[in-house]
């Protein structure tokens, strides 16, 4: 596992990365451009560059409650994230992090309909830093 030190994260996320990646927040739903980034490319993690999803399983999620961030139905390689309980919030989710530097991304979840195998990787735009594919 990859990790700056909390003072040099902080030098280099912005304070909203920093809160959501480092902190476990979460950012509001429909702020971030990526929710509607249609483009081919790939997705990485903002804090130590990790390649976490690419665009062909990028989604338009259908499910109340948790539209308004990026979905994806799968990782790009298995080795990117780490999956962990997470029972805060008054119930249970799946915590999803970056394997590489230990950082928060999101949650999954097992029963989108718009999924194309059920599974929801809803992640926070501010976690990812988006890479177009060149033709």
């Amino acid at each position: 596992m990859s990790q700056l030190s909390n003072d040099e994260y902080k030098q280099k996320l912005t304070p909203e990365q920093y809160r959501v990646l480092r902190e476990k927040g979460t950012e509001a739903p429909g702020s971030s451009p990526l929710a509607q980034e249609t483009r081919d490319g790939d997705y990485h993690c903002a804090a130590c560059g990790a390649l976490l999803f690419k665009s062909g399983t990028k989604f338009e999620s259908t499910m109340p409650g948790l539209q308004g961030w990026p979905a994806f139905s799968e990782v790009a390689n298995n080795d990117a994230i780490e999956l962990k309980d997470d029972d805060s919030m008054f119930m249970h989710r799946t915590e999803i992090i970056c394997k590489n530097c230990g950082s928060h991304l999101g949650h999954l979840f097992d029963n989108d309909p718009a999924s194309p195998n059920g599974k929801h990787y809803c992640v926070n735009g501010v976690c990812l830093n988006f890479e177009e594919k060149k033709a």
